[in-house]
């Protein structure tokens, strides 16, 4: 499903995605419209689907996050209705912050944020063997982030 989106919605985007913050006045200003047009525009945004959520992004370290790791999961079966557990069973878990379904020698790819390496083990006890359906696990440890955005290329139009 795609919005037909122009020139000043494309900037309000990329706007948006760097400070959800930024007020309609200073948008606005950025991309020379009237502020009652940027609020309609993002309205029709947000009813649209377009903007999907309107967050806070919070550092891991300054409420006691401070291990992110990355699990390549790899399903015992691939029917539909194991996968579908396991990714209920994935969404449903607050240290799993993206989880995507992908294709290759794995199934799944979690991006998790934990305390320490006890509650990623408690974690993976529960959601990979008590879970079921896992048939193997590969584990990373984050040493740095590098960086870390959920924000999209928004590009021009027909890109």
């Amino acid at each position: 499903m795609s919005t037909r989106l122009d020139v000043f919605d494309r900037r309000i985007l990329e706007i948006v995605q760097d400070n959800n913050l930024a007020t309609h006045r200073e948008i606005a200003d950025a991309i020379h419209l009237s502020a009652p047009s940027v609020a309609r525009r993002l309205q029709r945004l947000r009813q649209e689907g377009v903007i999907w959520k309107d967050i806070s992004v919070v550092r891991p370290e300054h409420i006691g996050k401070r291990i992110t790791v990355v699990v390549d999961v790899a399903a015992e079966d691939v029917g539909s209705e194991r996968i579908a557990a396991m990714k209920q069973r994935f969404e449903r878990c607050p240290q799993v912050q993206q989880c995507y379904y992908v294709t290759g020698d794995v199934d799944f790819v979690l991006i998790m944020s934990v305390k320490d390496m006890e509650e990623y083990m408690a974690l993976s006890r529960s959601l990979f063997y008590e879970g079921g359906h896992v048939r193997d696990i590969r584990t990373s440890i984050c040493m740095q982030q590098v960086k870390v955005s959920l924000g999209i290329p928004v590009g021009k139009e027909g890109e």
